[in-house]
């Protein structure tokens, strides 16, 4: 097969670049870590790599968020392709940008401290490399549209959570106090939790009843057309 119609073109670095979201004492977080190469060595920067011979963009996303957080199979999705000339101070690297969603607890301590790598409130960011922080600007917005139709958010969270955990988390995802009756009506009318018997009793004697996400239920309800919306 001839590739003379290739010849001649200029010829760039494909980058992934991750935004790994968590979810920790009433606000959402960020991994970012220390550059350890220039330019810019010393910067605070998102996770991320290039793109590999053999791998398509989203698989070497997905090697990166493996290999920076020890977890497999993590909920991801692209933000989308960044590709200013004058982005990367190094060379001339088009970057397509995932954001994945994680359980914090989930992530060892050690895989975290082998990348120098820190969880970072997003309401605290440093100053980013590049045209990172737009990176994660562009991340929450996408995950405040989705959480109102799907169920996303559970991927922030233990197997076991709270109705008060559930409604906290929510409020960092859309940064406004929600109603609680109100919130808890819309939860409860999707059908897609399941109670359990266990207790937290944590913040006070009473304690809050634990709940799992149903998603075979929600998978069900889905098919057959219901529309879910909080």
């Amino acid at each position: 097969m001839s590739t003379l119609y290739y010849q001649g073109e200029s010829k760039f670095f494909v980058a992934v670049d991750c935004i790994l979201i968590g979810f920790d004492n009433r606000e959402l977080h960020v991994l970012l870590y220390r550059r350890s190469f220039e330019p810019l060595k010393g910067s605070w920067s998102l996770m991320g790599g290039f793109v590999r011979e053999g791998e398509s963009v989203s698989q070497a996303a997905n090697r990166v968020l493996t290999d920076c957080s020890g977890v497999d199979n993590l909920f991801m999705e692209q933000v989308g392709v960044y590709g200013e000339i004058t982005r990367d101070l190094g060379e001339r690297v088009i970057s397509a940008a995932y954001y994945a969603l994680v359980n914090m607890a989930s992530i060892d301590v050690d895989t975290l401290k082998a990348h120098d790598a820190v969880w970072v409130k997003i309401t605290e960011l440093p100053e980013l490399i590049f045209d990172h922080e737009q990176m994660i600007k562009d991340s929450i917005a996408i995950l405040q549209r989705k959480a109102a139709t799907h169920p996303i958010e559970f991927n922030l969270l233990p197997e076991k959570f709270t109705l008060p955990q559930l409604q906290t988390l929510y409020e960092a995802i859309y940064q406004a106090p929600l109603d609680k009756r109100n919130f808890r009506k819309k939860i409860n009318s999707m059908n897609i939790l399941e109670k359990l018997e266990e207790k937290d009793k944590s913040s006070s004697k009473r304690g809050a009843f634990y709940y799992t996400f149903n998603k075979e239920k929600y998978d069900d309800l889905l098919n057959k057309g219901v529309c879910f919306s909080l």
